[in-house]
């Protein structure tokens, strides 16, 4: 297909950037502005299918499985860039959005409020997540060297 039967398809950064926040994890952002060919997309699609049976693992084994942390990474990867993609696309200057996605257009963005709340929500949620996740990882680790200790002192 060339592109010059059909015409250039608009990009909405507020679209992209609010699929990046609510299913950014899934690539929806991704396939959005790269289409269904996107290794990225499929990227985060692949890391949060392996990264969710990792989470469940973990809830059920109290974070005591080793093979649930190493699925969870991946997940938790995909979720993380996905809140980072939400704020680099949320706060990319029009004109500079524009010329990557929309050069051949004949539109322009004209970025509003909207975006401006997704950016503000995914610093809160994701330095939460993130915050969270450490918190959890580090608990975990000192609560199985106190075990350790314990059972040498024994």
């Amino acid at each position: 297909m060339s592109t010059a039967s059909h015409p250039a398809r608009f990009r909405s950064k507020t679209l992209t950037a609010a699929l990046a926040f609510f299913f950014g994890s899934l690539g929806a952002h991704r396939f959005y502005l790269y289409g269904a060919r996107d290794v990225f997309g499929w990227a985060h699609l692949v890391g949060m299918l392996i990264g969710v049976p990792g989470f469940l693992l973990l809830m059920v084994t109290e974070r005591a499985s080793m093979l649930g942390w190493v699925l969870v990474v991946p997940g938790a990867i995909s979720l993380f860039a996905a809140f980072l993609a939400a704020i680099v696309y949320g706060l990319r200057p029009d004109e500079k959005w524009d010329a990557q996605f929309n050069a051949h257009t004949g539109r322009e963005s004209e970025s509003g409020w909207a975006v401006i709340f997704v950016v503000i929500f995914s610093l809160l949620i994701g330095a939460f997540l993130l915050m969270t996740g450490l918190a959890l990882t580090f608990q975990t680790y000192f609560e199985s060297q106190v075990e350790a200790a314990r059972s040498l002192s024994q």
